[in-house]
């Protein structure tokens, strides 16, 4: 997820320091799609003030229309691996910030998911990932929609991936999960295998952190 936040608050970095509230709290309703109020959305997530600030000026300036919708979130997680193919995996990313299902993200749907993915506990960070993975929303991960993240991650490290990648290994990967995972072997995981399986298989939270960095 850092790539994402790297590029939306990029340019905000550059901007005059001397703004303040009230600059903000105009700024904020100057857009199509206004988004919650500060005080709200202090409320609703692990930031601060000046920090959703910080987020909102940097979404603004890649967003003016206060909303992205997913040709726009692709070419934005593209520049950050261009040594391979984003655009699978970014688009299962944007269907989980997009938990309204109508095609954009708002500010508020970006600062929600970004609270979790950085601030949040470690359950909630494991259930993300979860509806991450979960990509027919059906409350269960089956083998093909593993098998489609994990490709996906690997399409998307390119030739960075180490051990260079054969045909096999996503699969393989898929396969050593499932096995800790799927812990009455009915052939789809729950959230709660999920969670146990990460909490007691150290290997395993790893992986899952590592996925993380590429959120």
């Amino acid at each position: 997820m850092g790539a994402v936040v790297g590029t939306l608050t990029m340019q905000t970095k550059q901007r005059r320091p001397s703004r303040d509230k009230a600059d903000d709290e105009l700024e904020m309703t100057m857009v199509c799609h206004r988004p919650e109020g500060l005080d709200q959305l202090e409320a609703q997530t692990n930031f601060s003030k000046q920090e959703l600030q910080i987020l909102y000026r940097g979404f603004k300036n890649e967003c003016p229309s206060g909303v992205v919708n997913e040709e726009t979130f692709k070419h934005i997680y593209a520049q950050f691996f261009p040594h391979g193919d984003a655009s699978t995996y970014a688009h299962y990313l944007f269907n989980a910030f997009d938990t309204t299902n109508n095609g954009s993200i708002k500010f508020k749907d970006f600062v929600m998911g970004l609270s979790i993915l950085l601030r949040g506990t470690l359950r909630e960070k494991l259930e993300w990932t979860f509806h991450l993975y979960d990509i027919n929303k059906d409350g269960y991960i089956n083998r093909e929609e593993m098998t489609e993240i994990v490709r996906a991650i690997y399409d998307m490290m390119g030739k960075y991936t180490y051990p260079a990648l054969k045909g096999d290994v996503p699969q393989q990967h898929v396969d050593a999960f499932f096995q800790k995972m799927d812990k009455n072997k009915d052939g789809v995981v729950t959230l709660e295998e999920f969670i146990v399986a990460c909490q007691e298989d150290e290997n395993m939270m790893r992986s899952m952190q590592l996925f993380e960095n590429v959120m």
